[in-house]
């Protein structure tokens, strides 16, 4: 995948967070940041600013490269992970966690009682 797309495509997801769940408004990634900067997190608002900077000169600039997409990528994660909701996140780590915790318990009942349980097969 060229820088382009993966910048592109990294940025879609951002720009989709910002409408879905702070209500920005806007044609760009600027103006999205701009719409709802003061509901967005404080330390995350640079970040995307640097994600927005980054996507429009990779975008509309000929000669620009990416000097290193591994931090490009790790800022991206970052925002990504900053915008994504904490209540869905902690819904589906509890989920997991609880549906672990009863495999688990089902896992010792059985072995636990196994020689009454085989006799009834």
């Amino acid at each position: 995948m060229s820088d382009i797309e993966k910048v592109v495509m990294r940025t879609r997801k951002i720009e989709s967070l910002l409408r879905t769940q702070y209500h920005a408004e806007g044609k760009g990634l600027h103006q999205l940041i701009t719409s709802c900067e003061e509901r967005l997190p404080h330390d995350v608002i640079s970040k995307l600013r640097f994600i927005a900077t980054i996507r429009n000169k990779i975008v509309h600039e000929h000669e620009y490269k990416l000097e290193n997409r591994n931090d490009f990528l790790r800022v991206c994660d970052e925002c990504e992970k900053e915008l994504t909701p904490r209540s869905s996140r902690f819904v589906w780590r509890a989920a997991i966690a609880l549906m672990t915790l009863i495999t688990i318990a089902a896992l010792f009942f059985y072995y636990a009682h196994w020689d009454v349980l085989s006799s009834h097969l």
